[in-house]
């Protein structure tokens, strides 16, 4: 005669024992999926994405930035005072950031890059200026994460590119739990799509260069991680609170994490416009033929 398998509930009703007195409950955050979410595949979310970065040729925007410092290394985050200021992109490179002094409205931080080098000015406090120039590749290092901070990030983090002809991709599904500002109790599990950018490191080896994470509610993206050439997240840029600015759907909030250097930078932008003329003359920041320049390295 065979064995029947018996269940751990059954056995507790055949022994005659309270289940009570063998389990443990806990409470957890109850989920609920959205109403509607897409579906879509692997070429049409390359197709979307290469044509979302085609039609923005030049950014405009009034910002707030505030930047923090720190993390698990330190066992401690210090968030500095938030600045005004101004970003200003023209595509394929160039890139000009101005913050200004709380209060007094003065040049805080002015930098202008395009693309390969920059130059950049901040206040000191009873100094004057302080000219800086280098490459935007950091070839040594600092111990301060913030003093690593190169415009590429800017750039990197405010668009999300196209796929280049040289770029490979695969598409996973994924979710993520979102809470609901108006339920305590209750979140979204929310489908997602996860775009892996990869290009061929050596033989039929792959790099990854990028992930996009990309929201089945909306199709809009809500993060991207950027790695390096030892498959490390460099740069980590989530995207919230989309508006549309000259009929161009964009993040109005976005945070860019930088885990290796441990900063991040918060980008909430009061005032943009897309696809604007800008002038050559907004790209340049030249320093007074008297004062010295750091060169950088």
């Amino acid at each position: 005669m065979g064995f029947r398998t018996v269940s751990l509930v059954a056995a507790f009703a055949i022994l005659g024992i309270p289940k009570s007195c063998y389990q443990t409950t806990k409470l957890v955050q109850k989920t609920m999926a959205p109403d509607i979410y897409h579906s879509t595949s692997v070429d049409q979310i390359e197709k979307d994405t290469s044509a979302r970065d085609a039609s923005i040729k030049t950014l405009n925007a009034s910002v707030l930035i505030t930047a923090s410092q720190g993390g698990g290394k330190t066992g401690k985050v210090v968030t500095y005072t938030s600045f005004r200021g101004y970003i200003f992109v023209r595509k394929p490179n160039d890139l000009r950031v101005i913050l200004q002094l709380p209060v007094l409205g003065s040049r805080a931080l002015d930098m202008v890059s395009d693309g390969k080098m920059f130059t950049l000015v901040h206040a000191t406090a009873g100094h004057g200026d302080a000219w800086m120039h280098g490459s935007n590749t950091v070839t040594t290092p600092s111990k301060n994460g913030l003093e690593n901070l190169r415009p590429g990030v800017f750039f990197d983090s405010l668009l999300v590119p196209g796929v280049a002809a040289d770029e490979f991709v695969s598409l996973n599904e994924s979710t993520r739990i979102v809470p609901l500002p108006d339920k305590k109790r209750v979140s979204m599990e929310e489908p997602d799509y996860d775009l892996t950018i990869s290009k061929v490191k050596s033989g039929n080896v792959l790099r990854t260069v990028r992930v996009l994470h990309i929201s089945r509610v909306d199709m809009l993206p809500f993060q991207q991680d950027i790695y390096d050439e030892q498959g490390r997240v460099v740069t980590s840029a989530t995207y919230e609170k989309y508006k549309t600015f000259n009929n161009v759907q964009f993040p109005s909030v976005i945070t860019m994490q930088r885990p290796l250097d441990q900063y991040s930078l918060k980008v909430e932008i009061t005032k943009m416009t897309i696809n604007g003329e800008l002038e050559d003359d907004q790209f340049e920041l030249k320093p007074p033929p008297t004062v010295t320049v750091q060169e950088l390295k």
